[in-house]
């Protein structure tokens, strides 16, 4: 398995289960967070039972969660991300124990802000770290230099045999996908996708304050992009929709200045 986040650590318990030999390669430190421990003192307050029957209905989680400026988040996570840390002690000492790279983010702000920065990065267990703690799927760690016809090779000249080879590696960006989809001339026209212009890694700035070219105008006519979590998805397609509908209807939707390009990837 090349790749050590969200989809590596599925497919790892995934073919575990089902009697496979299984080594994971990691590549780059990950960010590891208990499915658990992240909705009780991560979310809990907004989207639970308990924030429900505190009156907290989603469609005010949802305007809570996206009434927070970006500038200032990572302040908020950090406190919550120690106490996760501080919850799950023994759990994350296994994992190092194992030889598991793990990191918190650029400035130990934690899952949120990585994903909201580059969108990658990042396991929210469900299980299957718990595999690699204790050895049951093996680690081994470095960039793989290429693929001979039964073996993985690394780049200290180790070589993994291998019945198969799965690259779990990483999502291709939003932009990435236009190009391919349309073509590199748009894509370069519209520039970065995602990320905030935070400059940690994977989000080269300037700042931006808001997500590069999601939910709004961008400089190809036409062309929109909407993603993101469930949070994401709920909250701001509304506005998307909005903004559709004036311009299908002919409100006038004057637009006060498009996402300017500083990087085409």
């Amino acid at each position: 398995m090349i790749g050590s986040n969200n989809s590596a650590f599925d497919i790892c318990g995934a073919l575990w289960e089902n009697d496979a030999e299984v080594t994971m390669v990691q590549r780059s430190s990950t960010h590891v967070v208990k499915s658990d421990s992240l909705m009780d003192l991560g979310l809990g307050d907004l989207y639970s039972e308990r924030a429900l029957a505190a009156g907290i209905t989603t469609q005010k989680a949802d305007l809570t969660f996206a009434s927070m400026p970006y500038r200032i988040m990572d302040t908020f996570q950090r406190p919550v991300y120690d106490r996760i840390r501080e919850r799950d002690r023994e759990f994350y000492d296994r994992l190092e124990r194992a030889g598991f790279l793990l990191d918190w983010g650029d400035d130990d702000s934690g899952l949120f802000m990585k994903y909201l920065r580059r969108g990658s990065g990042y396991y929210i267990d469900v299980g299957a770290a718990d595999l690699i703690a204790d050895g049951r799927v093996r680690l081994a760690h470095g960039q793989v230099t290429g693929l001979t016809e039964t073996s993985v090779v690394l780049e200290d000249g180790t070589e993994l045999e291998a019945d198969l080879v799965v690259y779990a590696t990483g999502y291709g960006s939003m932009n990435g996908w236009a190009a391919d989809l349309i073509g590199r001339e748009v894509a370069d026209r519209v520039g970065k996708v995602w990320g905030l212009g935070s400059d940690t890694t994977k989000d080269p700035g300037p700042w931006e304050g808001e997500q590069r070219n999601m939910w709004k105008p961008t400089r190809q006519e036409g062309l929109w992009f909407h993603g993101g979590n469930l949070h994401q998805s709920r909250h701001y397609s509304l506005y998307l929709a909005l903004q559709l509908k004036a311009r299908y209807e002919g409100i006038p939707t004057p637009v006060h200045g498009l996402q300017e390009v500083h990087h085409l990837s």
